[in-house]
């Protein structure tokens, strides 16, 4: 870095605190520290008088890096990363420089935008077509593999040679080659074997059993449409285990444990149950991952047991990919979950554009799943769905529906009568409540005084409710309930609907204490008034009964 060396030499200290499980549990996050880090050396190299130590920094001058960097693409990054080292410094803690690096910046707005439903869609049809094709090829040289294995074919048919060329494949994930010609058009491979394939190109050797680095992309976007898992998910996705009991119908259900590593060494783990109950079900997707990776895990198994990793890939030629320390290393030619930049290769492969998996997980976190991914409840409503276009325009409609029913609700069905802690002597008791102006009613009778129903009572504003009520209330309740199950549904929506709405709006003033205490507390003659009122034969009741 182009700065002098105790300057050097402090935030190399700085640097290396900060290289530990406590903080720090990827390579990709020391590696973004430090090239802000370069961002921040090149600004004091620049200076007039260069500072020689961070002792030597002024707030004078980090206010001109931020009013800097803030205004290039990133800056927020370059900033809160570069001045959350400093302040660990000590000698940074005192005075206005502490001051000016404990000013936060303002976070951009997340750019990150979900795809259209019509998008999405085409994404994941791409990687279903794409992934099925592959797991039928795979599935079917399995059966041919067992056919041999179980003696079906004549020895030295071509049907024998290639059960005998994939039982070699299964096992070693190689073919057998000449020595000295092992090349990378297969030239090497033994000719019977050639021909028995038809051919010495990855399509007719290899990929008979193992997926290749497009399919297994393919098949990390199946995923992350699904389960929404980011990619060092999918990479660190460990093989699903059966529940012990498969239940009745003999369908698995798998535990899935998950681990967001960045997060924080240990501390967010999450494990998620996913039955296989159909071809549209999630646990369908682990199913037919766990076919199409089988044989490739099996190899990786035998050669390292102790990975258990669930997407497993081959390529060509062992050992051409660039080393990543955050990744698992490869075991030979195979690779575990999906490169970061395998998406946009896949898009340009099916005719798309661009790396499906940031758009489609915030696609599917904001809007399908509408819940927090491997992510805090803060950063999910942040990043995913305050930002979001279409959450923003579905926002809208939902808003209004919601405003409507709130409306409708009000009109038909919302308790009106006044609650009282005890009865007035100048009230008129009814079989629900006590009347304080029965002459003047909302609905007055041809003949005056109330011509509603006694039910209405709870929708009228002369209706009085003390707790003398809330026992025969709470009775009721249950019993407009129980009326479910023995009424057609059309006629319970017609007849008791609105008082079942009234009576759940008293139970929720009053609370649940009061009303456990209510329900206790029912007398045998508020069972036989409720029971009138079911039937229909309130004419003989009188408030004496």
């Amino acid at each position: 870095m182009l700065v002098a060396e105790p300057m050097q030499r402090s935030l190399a200290a700085l640097f290396a605190a900060r290289c530990t499980p406590h903080h720090w549990t990827v390579h990709a996050s020391s590696t973004m520290y430090w090239r802000q880090l370069q961002t921040f050396t090149t600004f004091l190299s620049q200076q007039v008088r260069p500072p020689r130590d961070v002792d030597e920094l002024t707030a004078h001058m980090i206010e001109r890096w931020r009013e800097n960097v803030l205004t290039t693409a990133g800056g927020y990054t370059t900033f809160t990363a570069v001045t959350s080292l400093l302040r660990t410094d000590p000698r940074l803690q005192t005075g206005p420089i502490a001051d000016t690096l404990a000013r936060r910046a303002q976070r951009p707005r997340s750019g990150t935008q979900s795809y259209s439903e019509a998008e999405f869609d085409r994404i994941k049809l791409a990687a279903r077509r794409m992934f099925r094709a592959a797991l039928l090829r795979i599935e079917h040289n399995a059966a041919h593999l067992h056919r041999w294995q179980t003696g079906e074919f004549t020895e030295g048919s071509r049907d024998w040679a290639l059960g005998e060329a994939l039982d070699i494949l299964a096992r070693t994930g190689d073919l057998i080659r000449h020595p000295g010609h092992r090349t990378r058009g297969g030239q090497g491979i033994v000719y019977k074997y050639r021909t028995a394939f038809g051919g010495m190109a990855a399509a007719v050797t290899w990929q008979r059993l193992f997926l290749s680095r497009m399919e297994a992309t393919a098949l990390g976007v199946l995923l992350l449409a699904e389960f929404g898992w980011n990619l060092s998910v999918i990479d660190r996705a460990a093989v699903p285990r059966a529940l012990p009991d498969p239940g009745e119908d003999g369908r698995p259900t798998y535990r899935i444990p998950i681990e967001k590593r960045r997060r924080g060494a240990g501390r967010f783990y999450e494990t998620r149950n996913v039955t296989d109950d159909g071809a549209a079900s999630p646990g369908r997707l682990i199913t037919q991952t766990l076919a199409a990776t089988r044989f490739a895990r099996a190899i990786v198994v035998d050669h390292a047991p102790d990975i258990d990793l669930l997407v497993v890939w081959r390529t060509h030629v062992a050992g051409r990919e660039r080393a990543d320390g955050d990744r698992q290393p490869p075991i030979g030619p195979f690779h575990f979950g999906v490169h970061r930049d395998a998406g946009a290769r896949w898009a340009r492969t099916v005719g798309l554009r661009g790396s499906p998996f940031q758009r489609g997980r915030q696609t599917v976190n904001a809007l399908d799943r509408r819940e927090p991914g491997q992510n805090s409840q803060d950063t999910h409503d942040r990043h995913y769905v305050l930002a979001d276009k279409r959450v923003q325009a579905d926002a809208v409609a939902i808003i209004a529906a919601g405003a409507e029913e709130a409306t409708e609700h009000a009109r038909r069905a919302v308790l009106v009568a006044e609650l009282r802690d005890a009865p007035d002597p100048g009230d008129v008791e009814t079989a629900t409540a006590d009347c304080a102006d029965i002459e003047h009613s909302p609905y007055p009778a041809a003949g005056g005084r109330c011509g509603a129903s006694f039910l209405m009572c709870l929708g009228c504003v002369n209706a009085r409710i003390h707790p003398g009520h809330h026992g025969r209330l709470a009775h009721l309740h249950h019993a407009v309930n129980n009326l479910r199950s023995v009424v057609a549904p059309a006629g319970w929506e017609a007849d008791w609907c609105e008082t079942h709405a009234r009576l759940d709006d008293l139970k929720t003033t009053l609370g649940d204490t009061v009303w456990t205490r209510a329900k206790a507390q029912v007398t045998d003659s508020d069972r036989d008034l409720i029971d009138l009122m079911l039937t229909g034969d309130l004419d003989t009741w009188t408030p004496d009964m």
